[in-house]
């Protein structure tokens, strides 16, 4: 976490102004720095500005994580289905709320041998607005429809629209959790063409990226599939998350 030791900067930085005499003009410069610094780092989760989230993978071969949020939904068989049919696992962040409406595919999404992470229990837009307690609230109660739906119990969590803050990052640590980013944003629900959020991939991959994903659309499935195909010409393999964390503990990548 980056964020305390910039506040100490910060307040240094005014002390030194206040010594020498700085203007108001100054004063609001550094603040208005201060808060664009605090804005970004709330919405990149790359940064690791306020939690330590793993969002790539060190490696030297050419592998890749598939992860997809925000599922199950009625599309999320033929996620399945296609990566069925390449014989590729991937990590499923799920939502509670969506394992309650459907059951059966997430437990098809374990029975298939995905990992799965939590995605809290609602997803709500006001994410970056919630106390550390309700936090806690919607993460553990994600588990609890995970474990009951699908006995299943996960370390892994994304959060909601990768936005991070204290109280987010209180909450991940009093849930014993490992938050896990990307450096590879598909901005599959924000671009509507197809090819656009293809090249948008293509273009950002690297050896140990990890994508972002969204099993929720029928133009999403598309871009899987056109992705598993430029995946194999490039002789790409995939990994998942569960495995890459179990191997960081017993080694350093």
């Amino acid at each position: 976490m980056k964020h305390y030791p910039f506040i100490l900067f910060y307040i240094f930085c005014n002390v030194f102004i206040y010594a020498f005499q700085g203007t108001f003009w100054v004063y609001l410069f550094c603040f208005l720095m201060f808060f664009a610094v605090i804005i970004w780092g709330s919405f990149d989760v790359g940064l690791n500005y306020f939690v330590s989230s793993f969002n790539h993978k060190r490696t030297k071969i050419r592998e890749v994580a598939l992860t997809f949020d925000d599922g199950p939904t009625e599309y999320t068989p033929q996620f399945l289905d296609l990566l069925k049919e390449n014989n590729i696992k991937a990590t499923f962040f799920c939502i509670g709320k969506q394992i309650e409406k459907y059951p059966e595919t997430f437990q098809r999404i374990i029975a298939e041998g995905h990992t799965v992470g939590n995605h809290t229990f609602s997803h709500a837009d006001n994410t970056g607005f919630l106390s550390t307690s309700k936090m806690i609230e919607e993460i553990e109660k994600c588990d609890e429809m995970m474990l009951k739906t699908g006995n299943l119990k996960t370390s892994l969590y994304r959060p909601p629209f990768g936005v991070t803050n204290p109280n987010i990052a209180r909450a991940i640590r009093k849930t014993h959790k490992k938050s896990i980013g990307w450096n590879v944003r598909s901005l599959d629900t924000v671009i509507q063409d197809e090819n656009k959020i293809s090249h948008n991939i293509t273009k950002k991959l690297k050896k140990g990226s990890i994508i972002l994903l969204h099993d929720t659309s029928e133009k999403t499935y598309k871009v899987l599939a056109d992705l598993l195909v430029f995946l194999k010409d490039k002789k790409y393999s995939t990994f998942t998350i569960d495995n890459i964390l179990t191997a960081k503990e017993t080694k350093d990548f």
